[in-house]
């Protein structure tokens, strides 16, 4: 039996200037620490009448704005900077008359139309009526509160429905279950939804590793994540009866709609004792020097998900280890209904 038992439903947010930059590697999308951030804070700031507690989240995506210019195949950030300073001021900042224009900090931004779906448990989530006063004052909090750096934007005039917050309790009846996702899918099309596949990662490596026994993870995670050029040589026969190496090009793409994902940190220290560490953040908790992990996602129409689980992302760390990274279930609840 399943341990989701309730799935608490923001539909249609539509946040300005997100961050798109996910990782020093990645961009294109938040990285979905940022979401899973967003739940926590969350729940530390929900009043305490409601008790809820959030344990995973998934994120729709209807549709997205990157603010970037494009020539050709290249795309650039469209950055900003504080405007120049008068001349006045640059009397008042240089004795020599000087003046240095301020940098500009790479910022990479988005504009997005997101579902966000949360597994949640408590007390309100078995009363109808409680339950969907509960949705409503969640969705105040988070009106008020970043996603992924971004500000959430009140809908349209005409559109306010659309994004009217739901708690579904689900059914324990397994048919009654399927039947209540296969209803929620629909309603959020169109539209794409993240998952992890980790696997595809592991499968490509352990393929690479047939031709070249030094391929590295990084080797495999590049390769699934560009479109490789291949060269083909046939042999074709002329009319002389002459056989000749005909040169042809293919791209080589694996099915499906890949993106190169950051899913965590990873440790490179020890972990230090509060306070051992000089203008930490924080001095009353232990800190360790990380650096990002990185694995395979694929965008999926929420149409081909078969149960919640496939949608949910959720922290699965190990302390032991060092590893402190999101999880998602997409690959082995995909297997077992396979």
């Amino acid at each position: 039996m399943s341990e989701i038992k309730n799935l608490l439903i923001l539909p249609h947010l539509r946040v300005q200037n997100a961050n798109a930059i996910s990782s020093p590697m990645t961009w294109g999308f938040p990285a979905m620490s940022a979401f899973v951030g967003l739940m926590h804070a969350l729940e530390r700031r929900l009043p305490e009448h409601l008790e809820l507690e959030f344990h995973s989240v998934g994120v729709i995506c209807h549709d997205y704005q990157a603010q970037v210019s494009q020539k050709g195949y290249e795309k650039r950030l469209n950055l900003a900077r504080s405007p120049l300073a008068s001349k006045e001021d640059k009397a008042k900042i240089s004795k020599d008359g000087s003046f240095t224009a301020p940098s500009i900090v790479e910022e990479g931004r988005i504009n997005l139309e997101i579902t966000l779906v949360f597994a949640v448990d408590g007390g309100a989530c078995y009363d109808d009526e409680a339950g969907q006063r509960v949705a409503r004052e969640v969705a105040e909090v988070v009106s008020g509160m970043r996603i992924a750096g971004g500000s959430v934007v009140p809908a349209p005039l005409g559109a306010v429905s659309r994004q009217r917050p739901w708690l579904e309790p689900l059914d324990d009846d397994a048919e009654a279950r399927a039947l209540q996702f296969w209803k929620l899918r629909r309603r959020w099309l169109p539209g794409f939804a993240l998952v992890c596949r980790d696997d595809l990662l592991t499968k490509r490596l352990v393929k690479m590793r047939e031709q070249m026994p030094e391929a590295t993870p990084l080797d495999a995670w590049l390769d699934l994540s560009r479109r490789n050029h291949e060269c083909r040589l046939t042999q074709t026969e002329n009319k002389a009866g002459e056989f000749e190496e005909e040169v042809s090009w293919e791209i080589r793409r694996p099915p499906g709609w890949l993106v190169p994902i950051p899913v965590g940190y990873g440790a490179i220290s020890r972990q230090f004792e509060p306070g051992e560490v000089a203008s930490a953040r924080d001095a009353t908790i232990p800190f360790r020097f990380v650096e990002s992990l990185y694995s395979i996602g694929q965008w999926v129409s929420p149409h081909r998900l078969t149960c919640p689980e496939q949608l949910l992302w959720y922290v699965d760390n190990d302390l032991d280890v060092g590893l402190y990274r999101l999880a998602n279930d997409f690959t082995a609840r995909h297997h077992a209904i396979q």
